[in-house]
């Protein structure tokens, strides 16, 4: 757990330089967050390739969330992990900056409806509200399709496509609100296409 997954080209000159020396910093930001005043986090370890008998195991995670093609499930991409963390460092905005315990973040479990639920939990939160999250999503610039990539007790994580463009929006569920199982998610994905209006969403 906790432990970040990458899919990595053998050709690319990353991968390379990974693979002759697998010390590297990996920063995280919501997508689109990119001025300094908002939250990121660095986390420096060293990153593998790895074992064979879990390449498929990473794949089949990795195009759980991603967009891909037929043409472009396999190709000649190979995952990695980053197997040591050293540090963590995480910048809230200005002024606003810590050092994370690498030994607590270890320790920390993925939300329950996270763990319990999975790409099942997806599937039929997708049946159910994908098409109401596209009108819902659509208020201010028509899109062409959203689905539900990821969800735990404090939001959901929603693929946008317009076009032939691709983006990942992220919305919270009411504050105070700690969703568990599946139909507590269904309750709070109700209340957010009832109310009509995303107060929540980072994009």
């Amino acid at each position: 757990m906790s432990h970040p997954v990458f899919s990595f080209s053998p050709l690319a000159i990353h991968t390379r330089n990974l693979l002759a020396n697998p010390r590297c910093t990996l920063v995280v930001q919501i997508p689109g967050w990119s001025g300094l005043s908002n939250a990121r986090v660095t986390i420096f370890g060293d990153v593998y390739p790895l074992p064979e008998d879990q390449q498929e195991w990473a794949h089949k995670q990795y195009i759980a969330k991603h967009h891909q093609g037929p043409s472009q499930q396999w190709g000649n991409f190979y995952y990695f992990r980053m197997q040591n963390i050293s540090d963590i460092y995480f910048i809230g905005g200005f002024g606003t900056v810590a050092w994370v315990d690498v030994k607590e973040y270890e320790t920390l479990q993925p939300d329950k409806i996270a763990v319990e639920g999975g790409e099942q939990y997806l599937k039929e939160l997708n049946a159910i509200f994908s098409k109401p999250l596209k009108k819902l999503l659509s208020n201010e610039t028509e899109i062409d399709d959203a689905a539900l990539i990821s969800i735990d007790s404090k939001g959901t994580d929603i693929r946008v496509r317009q076009g032939a463009q691709f983006n990942i929006q992220r919305i919270s569920f009411d504050e105070g609100q700690n969703v568990e199982t599946l139909e507590e998610a269904k309750a709070a994905l109700q209340k957010l296409i009832h109310r009509g209006k995303v107060h929540n969403l980072h994009q």
